[in-house]
């Protein structure tokens, strides 16, 4: 219990709150300590301390999560992954070891896990990884219509784009989608996962533009001890966590030279090698690709290889802009809403009709993502039961209000030509630029600056506050030439 702005107690709500999860460990002791550390978190535990107790409860009971050590005294603990994913596909499976080889931790991938922690583990990152599985399963759980209406909307340029999903989840086929930042390429690739018959397997994730290049094929490809400076234990790849799920590269415009080579031989051959290893290992993974960049202008520009742009573009799908359908605003907002509600604890029913009509004639050019932020900052703000025409209008004139004036000119200004017309004045325009790209990029550039100064350069804090991500912010630095100020 806590008190609440007014003074009042109120119900917590404990993260895991209505989970439930099997627990097997044969050490008592980390046993008992592992389940209190759950139970705090909400989980509803049940434990078992060898493989006949654990398949008992397998049967007997349904678990959300499964966390097994994998070596046991009694019974091996991949008997129980491969048990768990038989009798409970739907569960995501954990193990975990203190003497962990890469032989072993490739045999628990094969037996069913979604993932392998080495202990002693980290309490943080314990249940950060329970969070992010635990939120694919919802995905993968829910219907199609959930699936379509939670980040994505039904109109009609939706409504095509989950009808090619439909016809294309099933198969092993290359998927490459593409889209502006914001419009929720990597929720749309979960979603493919999830209505896919490969929903009981793992969904990796890899941002190649996130990653250093000299660390980038060490991430997919695993390496053995060393294999280079500094590689002091063998690692597995993101391609062997993928084993029988999907494998999600995004912004795969960003891929070196060497990796293209790399990634196109997996492609072709369905199979690798780690480095520093002559072991050919073979891959199941379904391989999903996505960039915001025009691959094709790449390959004509020479930075893309023509032959990689034709094995990952066998099913292009193209996520729409925001403003190209407008339709979808209403029942995105009315979702956002909800779980703007349900985080902040708030008590907010709807929208006025004009607050509807202003979300409706407003471009969006930070996509759905600003469209999530723009709705938990009115849950935040409203005074009300009802978000009023003033509240949405407030947010959209001054999307990064807190920052300093100078030289940060409003997102809404840069954007609002139709406004400007409107009022008889022709948008700023002056002979000295090069073409439109270069123009729209001054007041995006001024942007940037305001945000970075107000952030005092840490370009993490810009990112998350401007509601991008790091490398997006990167990518629009280099191009505008903005350099981080030490």
């Amino acid at each position: 219990m806590i008190k609440n702005q007014t003074g009042t107690l109120r119900k917590t709500k404990l993260p895991f709150a209505g989970r439930s999860l099997l627990l097997v460990d044969d050490d008592l002791r980390l046993l008992e300590s592992t389940r209190d550390l759950l139970e705090f978190q909400g989980f509803t535990i049940q434990t078992a301390r060898n493989l006949q107790d654990a398949q008992k409860r397998l049967a007997e009971s349904t678990f959300d999560l499964l966390l097994t050590d994998l070596r046991l005294d009694e019974g091996c603990g991949l008997e129980i992954l491969k048990a768990a994913q038989g009798l409970q596909p739907d569960c995501c499976r954990l193990a975990m070891s203190g003497y962990a080889t890469v032989r072993l931790e490739a045999l628990a991938l094969e037996a069913g896990a979604h993932q392998v922690l080495h202990k002693p583990l980290d309490d943080q990152f314990l249940m950060s990884t329970f969070d992010v599985l635990l939120r694919g399963q919802r995905t993968a759980q829910g219907d199609r219509q959930k699936t379509v209406g939670g980040w994505f909307g039904s109109g009609g340029k939706m409504r095509e784009v989950f009808d090619l999903i439909d016809r294309v989840a099933d198969s092993k086929a290359s998927i490459l989608i593409t889209g502006e930042p914001g419009t929720g390429k990597s929720k749309l690739a979960r979603t493919v996962h999830a209505l896919s018959d490969r929903r009981g397997g793992p969904f990796v994730e890899v941002a190649c533009g996130a990653i250093p290049e000299a660390l980038l094929e060490s991430e997919l490809f695993g390496h053995t001890a060393g294999a280079f400076t500094g590689a002091i234990h063998s690692k597995l790849g993101k391609f062997q966590y993928a084993q029988g799920g999907t494998l999600f590269l995004d912004e795969i415009a960003t891929a070196s030279p060497a990796m293209q080579v790399r990634l196109l031989r997996v492609l072709q051959e369905r199979s690798f090698e780690a480095l520093g290893s002559n072991e050919t290992i073979r891959t199941d993974a379904r391989m999903i690709f996505a960039t915001n960049e025009d691959l094709e202008q790449a390959v004509s520009a020479g930075r893309f290889r023509q032959d990689l742009f034709y094995r990952i573009h066998v099913v292009p799908i193209a996520l729409p802009p925001l403003r190209e359908r407008l339709e979808d605003v209403g029942e995105l907002a009315d979702g956002f809403l909800a779980q703007a509600c349900q985080e902040f604890d708030r008590q907010v029913e709807g929208f006025s009709p004009g607050a509807y009509r202003a979300m409706t004639q407003y471009p969006w050019p930070g996509n759905v993502r600003e469209l999530e932020n723009t709705i938990q900052r009115a849950v935040l703000v409203c005074l009300g039961q009802i978000i009023q025409t003033e509240d949405i209008e407030r947010l959209l004139a001054k999307p990064f209000s807190g920052f300093p004036s100078s030289g940060f000119p409003s997102a809404h200004r840069a954007f609002d030509i139709q406004t400007e017309s409107s009022h008889g004045r022709a948008p700023a325009w002056s002979e000295q630029y090069k073409d439109l790209e270069e123009a729209l990029g001054i007041p995006e550039k001024a942007i940037l600056l305001g945000a970075l100064r107000a952030h005092g350069w840490n370009r993490n804090a810009t990112a998350q506050r401007l509601g991008i991500n790091r490398t997006t912010l990167y990518k629009k630095m280099k191009r505008l030439g903005i350099e981080c100020a030490n």
